[in-house]
C-alpha cells in the first residue's frame, strides 16, 4: 500500500500547478460522485421505500378500521338475532302461520315441511308455503307480518306468479325457516 502511494506522491510532484489544479478538481468531482451515488442516492431510495411502505400500511390500517366497523355490525345484528331466537315464543311453525295466514285474510294451499342444515347451536325447522289466488295486498300484509312476527321466521326463498284466468292473482311459493337453541 505504501509502494502505491508513494508512487502517488511522486507522479502528484512531478505535476505542474495548473495540472495539479486539474487533477485536484476531477478528484473533487469523483469523490463528489462517489458520495452522491454511494451515499446520498442510496439514502434518499431508502426514504422514498419507507414514504411508500408508509403509505401502504396507511391504506391496510383504514381497510382494518374499515372491516371492524363492519365486524361489528354484524357481531351488533348476529346479537340481536340470538337474542330474538332465545327471547321469542316458542311455538309451532306451522301454527304460526296458519295463525299470521288468518290475520292477513290469506288461505294457505299447502305447508310442506323441508329438510334443513343442521347447526351445533341453533335447530332450524323449514316449511315450504304455497299459497293460490292471493292478492298482492294479501301476499304483502302476510310476508309482513312473517318477518315481524315475534318468533324469528326468515324468508329464504320466494317465487311469484300470476295466475292464467285472473292477471290480478297470484300463485306463490315461498319458504320459511324457524331457529331454536339446540
Amino acid at each position: 500500500m505504501n509502494e502505491w502511494l508513494g508512487r502517488l506522491r511522486s507522479a502528484w510532484d512531478r505535476l505542474s500547478a495548473r495540472e495539479r489544479l486539474l487533477v485536484s478538481g476531477v478528484g473533487g468531482l469523483f469523490g463528489l460522485l462517489v458520495v452522491l451515488l454511494g451515499i446520498v442516492n442510496p439514502l434518499l431510495s431508502a426514504s422514498e421505500r419507507a414514504r411508500e411502505r408508509a403509505r401502504a400500511a396507511d391504506q391496510e390500517l383504514s381497510a382494518v378500521v374499515r372491516m371492524r366497523g363492519e365486524l361489528d355490525e354484524i357481531q351488533g345484528r348476529l346479537a340481536a338475532v340470538e337474542r330474538r331466537i332465545q327471547e321469542g315464543p316458542r311455538r309451532e311453525i306451522f301454527t304460526t302461520l296458519e295463525t299470521l295466514a288468518g290475520q292477513s285474510g290469506v288461505k294457505v294451499d299447502s305447508m310442506e315441511p323441508q329438510t334443513a342444515p343442521s347447526s351445533e347451536e341453533y335447530k332450524e325447522t323449514k316449511v315450504q308455503v304455497v299459497l293460490r289466488g292471493v292478492s298482492l295486498a294479501q301476499l304483502a300484509n302476510y310476508l309482513f307480518r312473517i318477518e315481524s312476527s315475534p318468533q324469528l321466521l326468515s324468508i329464504k326463498s320466494l317465487r311469484v306468479r300470476t295466475r292464467p284466468d285472473a292477471s290480478e292473482m297470484l300463485d306463490v311459493n315461498f319458504s320459511v325457516s324457524s331457529f331454536e337453541e339446540v
